[in-house]
């Protein structure tokens, strides 16, 4: 049974929280901090815990206060961020999660929704993952289904040589004849894409397009922070860019993001419209757009996240297209879901670390 320490000012949210962890099975909660002073106190008594659920907005010592004592102090601890400001202060979030928070989850507003079935499932999941939990909920039972789907249609493969790969591309070089990187990850990405997006450099020969899985509201300040910190030019995507060399386009959270053609090049769409597999933004969809396009080649990256999306769009995308697949390794991931997805499926050509992923895309891209 995986132990869980809760740290939050509000008396009914422990109480909801603790109820919620409590009622399952592998988890287990009796202890509490109403701020990160506390929190901290008890770390330093000795207690270690599974995981930690922390709010950000707190009396004497906030949230980001405690993730920064915590790592000054190289208290190793899981933690996973429940708080309101993580919708109302995205950049907070992205802060929490630079500090090495390993997911958040947005409080309901309401009381209703924090005892409703949705809050507890989105926590419940989180926990089960950071725990390493051998689960059957929903997530691992679509991974599952999508791998199940895969080794029914796709031929198993070894990842090849660029040289060989060339010979089975299907796919037309229409406009321009450039190339596209197309990345995608979820749990674990604001925090990795910082060891890519920053390390590339400005002067790319390729537009980026990144799908991470973020809700509305919260993919701005990512785009500020990532642009902050990087040589290339970083933006959120918004509807009818035209697609740049050198400029990084992450997807809005909360939309769809789509690559279409226009006159003498490509531009975004980016539309609301319904999740897929209750995502939005999808990688699913961003790579189908991508089929039939003009693109010499298009280098698609997979990263860290929970679940397979990405892989079912790649393999689509395989049949039309020349493409070149790099896969975060297991070891360099907060979670090794989409990455093994891809790479179980053999849709992959090269599997790096996240520290080496930066280099490998500007060695198959090259710059201007």
């Amino acid at each position: 049974m995986k132990n869980i320490l809760i740290i939050d000012d509000s008396a009914l949210m422990r109480r909801i929280i603790s109820d919620i962890i409590n009622s399952d099975e592998e988890l287990h909660n009796e202890r509490f901090a109403v701020n990160g002073l506390e929190g901290i106190a008890l770390l330093e008594s000795g207690f270690r815990f599974d995981c930690i659920i922390l709010d950000i907005n707190m009396p004497k010592m906030n949230g980001i206060e405690f993730l920064r004592t915590m790592n000054r102090k190289g208290i190793k601890q899981n933690v996973i961020i429940v708080s309101t400001i993580a919708k109302e202060g995205a950049r907070e979030t992205i802060e929490a999660l630079e500090l090495g928070a390993f997911d958040f989850v947005t409080k309901p507003d309401s009381l209703s929704e924090a005892k409703g079935p949705e809050f507890s499932k989105r926590l419940i999941r989180m926990l089960y993952e950071v725990c390493k939990i051998p689960i059957q909920n929903k997530v691992a039972k679509a991974a599952r289904e999508v791998k199940k789907e895969l080794s029914r249609t796709v031929p198993k493969k070894q990842p090849v040589l660029k040289s060989d790969r060339t010979l089975h591309s299907t796919g037309t070089l229409g406009v321009g004849k450039s190339k596209l990187v197309a990345l995608a990850c979820s749990t674990g990405g604001p925090r990795a894409l910082q060891y890519v997006i920053p390390f590339l450099p400005e002067n790319l020969d390729a537009p980026v397009v990144v799908v991470q899985h973020m809700p509305e509201g919260f993919t701005a300040s990512l785009s500020t922070r990532l642009d902050e910190l990087s040589r290339i030019n970083v933006k959120e995507a918004c509807d009818g860019d035209v697609l740049q060399k050198g400029t990084v386009y992450i997807a809005k959270g909360g939309s769809q993001m789509r690559v279409k053609k226009s006159a003498g090049g490509y531009m975004l769409s980016v539309t609301v419209e319904a999740a897929r597999n209750g995502l939005k933004p999808c990688a699913d969809i961003m790579y189908e757009s991508l089929m039939n396009t003009g693109f010499e080649e298009i280098i698609c990256v997979v990263m860290t996240g929970m679940g397979a999306d990405g892989t079912q769009g790649i393999l689509q995308l395989e049949k039309t297209n020349k493409i070149y697949v790099i896969g975060q390794d297991a070891e360099s991931c907060t979670v090794y879901g989409m990455p093994k997805a891809i790479a179980d499926a053999g849709a992959v050509d090269e599997v790096v670390s996240l520290k080496q992923i930066a280099d490998a895309i500007t060695k198959h891209v090259g710059v201007r």
